[in-house]
């Protein structure tokens, strides 16, 4: 499964949950997660990097990830 099938996946289930979800194509920090999921009436944001079952973070991406979480923000790594 391509990571464009696996990140649709991963859309339609957080909506499915109640999320707004919003893909980022392009941001002013490289590195940043593929997708901002912000829950209804909640301050709760998760940013979701998606890749594949083999897929690999970046150092980069690693770093980005480590710096949201420092942040507060919930985040995740999904595979599909």
């Amino acid at each position: 499964m391509t990571e464009q099938k696996i990140q649709s996946k991963r859309i339609k289930q957080l909506e499915a949950d109640g999320y707004y979800v919003i893909k980022l194509i392009q941001t002013n920090k490289n590195g940043i997660p593929d997708l901002v999921a912000i829950k209804k009436d909640c301050q709760c944001v998760l940013f979701s990097e998606v890749k594949t079952p083999k897929g690999k973070l970046s150092k980069l991406q690693e770093y980005r990830l480590k710096q949201l979480d420092e942040h507060g923000f919930k985040t995740e790594v999904f595979r599909g």
